[in-house]
């Protein structure tokens, strides 16, 4: 069937897509072939397509389609996560939009809009994911708060408490007053903030006499309950067991000593806070100090705060320095740097809250999974990794599981009195009660006098369970699905959530199934602009993907981000990478149009020159598909695509179909259209993961195909032995070529004139390719010229070329002179470095092996130029 002139992505690209999904080719279920499995990472149920999911989905169809390709049943799993902080400020915004305060609701009241705004919003990313060409299996798509999913969360969290890995504490947590929950550690980013430290006189009572406390937050003066100081401080050895009046406060607080202060920083007496700081509360505790929070959720000033009650923290900051000014209670404020602790999810500054929480031990279950990884039964690409997945591990806390949120499973922990363990975990009400009459003895307990926990769980200690979930592994671990498909095979993630979600999965996959959850984690860059710049909306650095979709089609971008995206490495994106993508399309779109082009003729038979190219481009083929499984094998997704391209570019479109193309206007032989067109089908099948719809689109108009003949699901040409002289012997076949067509260019000759060449060499044994493509009338091996002549090296190889008639042999004698002076003075050069014992003796082994080779290749050539003026 003809195609058009010029390859239109947009013709094709939904087409393909609707015939893909027609034909069941994503769909995958438990049968005889081994799996192969891809769990993604779960976008936002909020989120929408940025470079960062364009990269990482791309890498992940590549390999599910190649392992389709190669004969596994290939499932990728794809699915959201409900993302509770991210989800529940974008349902509060649009609540307050209309008017609605979400503290007006129940919370069953605000889960019907939460509901309401996921049915309506969630999941628009999934659908982008398709225009990317992505080959999910989405009868599979999972969401993690749906009821099997959830009910899973539920499960493991009552599993994890029975074996005492789950408990309830009083601790100091980190406080998102923008998102109005705690986050864990992992969820802080310490940023640098210029800021002001302030010098504060606090008097000492019944004196005249002050000490100076230094802090960058006066504003939390109000929680002061003690100023401390180091016992082996002279300064302050006179003011043992005084007190001092907070300042503007009024209130006494006592001097305490404590070894924890540091005599050299500041002025050696610091602020004790214990509601606003993780080291303040812990002295407090030490030293049986009031804790006074000043500071409500939202992280405004609150009753304690006296005249500022109501007024936000930073605004406080500002108002308070001034009033402390006009008292004469600041000695002095001094510009400062500091790094303040910021929320991952909104970028609020994180205040330390002391707070109930719900903890999981961590160190029993770090270790294993440590030991897993160092062991290499989950390797990491680039291996680098490694190393920061060790430290964290190493050095692993507890993790805080519970959100002050209701967009997330709600803990299983239900109450039934006012003591600190009146409480039962269980996971449902009816479960929950039975549990609480036990414990409590009380017989009358009912349901409604049960009050289960307001906070709902880290959307993390979700998606954990993410590669067991998807299959119902944790509801029936017994189940076919999970039996088959897990562990799952690889998994392509950033290195920026190693220990939020990798490390935890490793966990998880030991504790609940005691199996590893994947084989091999490939960790992609980050995208970044040409200016280093990490792509945000922010910023306004970020290119939309669906544009870059609809401008260079899905091929186009699928390659352009790959060629340069090495594993780990940042990606440095240039639109013009895109262009190559679309480019390349268009190269192999009219490769294809030159062969269906030909016209065929049974009756002629192969030429020479064919039978060389063809057997060499099959060597070629089979040698480059081995490089190809060896850097997959290595995950060197880009490697393996340049490789391709190459294949394709350079390999078959530019020396390939040169050096088999029929003559204008004559017809070629159908064992060369035949050999071509099997070539082409191969080469479709090599470059489909890479570029599905521009493959497909050919493979399919080669040939009339069964649904079971379609490409994305047609079997990959398998590695054969090649020839590594028959490759050797053309790529000096390509050099001769090269240089005779460097000499006509040089000389304006055109590629019509035909000429003859003259060789040291017995025998070319590609000559026939030689004479049709560099248009050679005649080759005499073993001998000279005695004609003026252009001559070249390849290896150690003379070609020499007779002048035509019409060349200006004086210009030529000159230009030759000239270009003899040239190499004797570089020659001079580099054998005055070799004669330099010290360079010889001290420079690198490779170094000097370099210059040696151009004191070689000097010398050859300049005998070579010699022996031409001597033929003048």
């Amino acid at each position: 069937m003809q195609i058009s002139d010029k390859y239109n992505p947009k013709d094709t690209e939904s087409r393909w897509y609707s015939y893909w999904m027609e034909n069941n080719y994503f769909h995958s279920v438990p049968d005889e072939r081994p799996p192969y499995t891809i769990v993604i990472p779960p976008p936002n149920v909020t989120g929408i397509l940025h470079m960062g999911h364009m990269l990482n989905n791309t890498i992940q169809d590549v390999l599910v389609r190649r392992a389709r390709m190669q004969g596994f049943n290939a499932c990728w799993v794809p699915g959201t996560d409900h993302a509770s902080i991210a989800t529940e400020a974008k349902v509060v915004a649009k609540l307050k939009s209309e008017g609605i305060n979400k503290a007006d609701l129940s919370r069953e009241e605000f889960l019907k809009h939460a509901w309401e705004w996921t049915d309506q919003y969630g999941g628009t990313i999934l659908e982008q994911l398709k225009k990317l060409g992505a080959s999910c299996d989405w009868d599979r798509t999972r969401f993690t708060m749906e009821p099997k999913m959830s009910a899973q969360v539920i499960k493991s969290f009552v599993d994890l408490y029975r074996k005492g890995l789950i408990y309830r504490g009083h601790r100091m947590i980190n406080w998102d007053p923008e998102a109005k929950t705690n986050i864990s550690d992992e969820e802080v980013i310490f940023k640098e903030q210029n800021g002001k430290l302030y010098y504060l006189k606090y008097k000492i009572e019944d004196s005249e006499e002050f000490i100076s406390v230094a802090t960058t937050r006066p504003e939390t003066i109000f929680g002061d309950t003690a100023i401390c100081v180091n016992p082996q401080d002279e300064r302050y050895l006179h003011l043992k067991n005084k007190k001092v009046i907070v300042p503007v406060v009024g209130r006494v607080i006592p001097i305490i000593e404590d070894n924890y202060v540091d005599l050299e920083f500041g002025t050696g007496a610091l602020k004790i806070t214990p509601a606003h700081d993780i080291a303040d509360y812990e002295i407090g505790q030490k030293h049986n100090l009031q804790v006074i929070d000043s500071l409500d959720d939202a992280g405004n000033l609150n009753e304690h705060g006296m005249h500022y009650a109501g007024k936000n923290r930073f605004q406080v900051r500002k108002l308070i320095a001034k009033e402390l000014e006009e008292k004469n209670l600041l000695l002095k404020a001094e510009d400062y740097i500091n790094k303040v602790g910021t929320s991952e999810r909104t970028g609020a500054v994180i205040e330390p809250k002391l707070s109930v929480q719900w903890f999981l031990k961590m160190n029993d279950l770090a270790k294993p999974a440590l030991d897993i990884v160092m062991k290499d039964e989950v390797r990491f690409y680039p291996e680098k990794f490694k190393n920061t997945y060790k430290y964290w591990m190493e050095n692993i806390r507890d993790w805080n599981i519970s959100r002050q949120l209701w967009w997330g499973q709600q803990i299983p922990a239900y109450y039934f009195g006012n003591g600190e363990d009146d409480f039962v975990v269980a996971e449902n009400r009816e479960e929950a009660l039975i549990l609480a009459k036990e414990k409590s003895g009380n017989v009358e307990l009912s349901m409604d006098m049960l009050r289960q926990d307001e906070d709902a769980l880290d959307t993390w200690f979700s998606s954990w369970l993410w590669p067991m979930s998807v299959f119902d592994g944790i509801l029936d671990p017994e189940n076919k699905d999970i039996q088959y498909y897990y562990p799952t095979s690889d998994l392509v993630t950033g290195p920026d959530i190693i220990f939020f979600w990798v490390a935890r999965m490793v966990m998880a996959g030991l504790e609940f199934r005691n199996e590893i959850p994947f084989k091999n984690v490939y960790f992609t860059g980050i995208v970044r602009d040409k200016q280093r710049r990490k792509m945000s909306k922010s910023l306004g650095n970020s290119p939309d993907p669906l544009e870059l979709i609809d401008k260079y089609g899905a091929d186009g971008v699928r390659v352009g981000i790959l060629l340069s995206s090495a594993a780990g490495n940042d990606l440095l994106f240039d639109e013009d990478l895109m262009l190559q993508g679309r480019n390349f399309a268009t190269k192999i779109w009219n490769a294809y149009r030159l062969v269906q082009g030909w016209e065929r003729d049974k009756n002629v038979p192969a030429q020479q020159a064919d039978l060389q190219t063809i057997v060499w481009f099959e060597n070629q083929m089979n040698k480059t598909i081995e490089e190809i499984e060896d850097q997959f094998a290595k995950f060197r997704i880009s490697d393996a695509l340049h490789l391709i391209y190459k294949l394709i570019w350079d390999d078959f479109c530019s020396w390939y179909l040169e050096a088999v193309k029929p003559a204008y206007g004559m017809p070629v032989s159908e064992e060369v259209y035949g050999k071509t067109i099997a070539f082409f089908e191969e080469l479709m099948k090599l470059l489909h993961p890479f570029m599905p719809f521009l493959t497909e689109e050919l493979w399919q108009n080669i040939a009339v195909r069964t649904p079971q003949e379609a490409l994305i699901i047609a079997q990959q040409k398998q590695r054969s032995d090649f020839s590594s002289e028959t490759i050797k012997n053309f790529e000096i076949s390509k050099e001769i070529i090269s240089g005779i067509r460097n000499y006509r260019q040089s000389k304006g000759i055109s590629p019509k004139d035909r000429v003859e060449i003259f060789t040291n060499a017995a025998q070319f044994p590609n000559d026939s390719v030689i004479k049709k493509l560099a248009n050679v009338s005649a080759i005499h091996y073993t001998q000279k010229t005695e004609k003026p002549s252009f001559t070249f090296l390849v290896g150690a190889t003379e070609i020499s070329v007779p002048f035509s008639e019409h060349l200006d042999l004086e210009e030529e004698k000159a230009k030759t002179e000239e270009e003899i002076k040239y190499l004797k003075g570089f020659l001079i050069s580099v054998e005055k470095k070799l004669s330099n014992e010290k360079f010889v003796s001290g420079a690198p082994v490779q170094v000097v092996e370099n210059e040696r080779k151009k004191q070689k290749d000097a010398l050859e050539k300049i005998a070579l130029l010699e022996a031409k003026m001597n033929s003048f």
